[in-house]
């Protein structure tokens, strides 16, 4: 029986300094140790999480035939005192553009936190996730 989620299969090639390309299939990626040229590793991390929720966020409140014109995420990581610094928390704040009931955006974070955002269930368990969002009709 074939693998419902295939493996994901990563290329990495050092190309000097703190410097990575990354290619998966056709799409490639520097990333960058010292954030200069590319997103370092726990950016990227951030990235995934908050590009998670956020689409799965838009998917729900879509579905649900809600007028949702625009969405806006700021994410703030919150990192641990220790080695490594890995983190701790975050903060995932929504900006919803669009007449969308609050219900449905509460719902739709909720749906994503508890059920879809495979990037939030491949995360320690013991980190903090607090939401947040505001609505602006248009």
């Amino acid at each position: 029986m074939a693998d419902k989620n295939p493996p994901m299969v990563l290329d990495l090639t050092w190309v000097g300094d703190l410097r990575f390309t990354g290619k998966n299939d056709d799409l490639s990626i520097v990333i960058d140790g010292q954030k200069k040229v590319g997103p370092s590793p726990m950016q990227l991390l951030a990235f995934g999480l908050a590009g998670c929720m956020s689409i799965d966020v838009v998917n729900i409140v879509l579905r649900g035939r809600h007028p949702l014109k625009a969405l806006r995420t700021r994410l703030t990581g919150h990192r641990a005192d220790a080695r490594p610094p890995y983190f701790n928390g975050f903060d995932l704040h929504y900006v919803v553009v669009g007449q969308v009931p609050p219900e449905a955006v509460e719902r739709a974070i909720q749906l994503s936190r508890d059920t879809y955002c495979s990037a939030w269930h491949s995360l320690r368990q013991d980190i903090e996730l607090r939401t947040s969002y505001e609505i602006v009709p248009e």
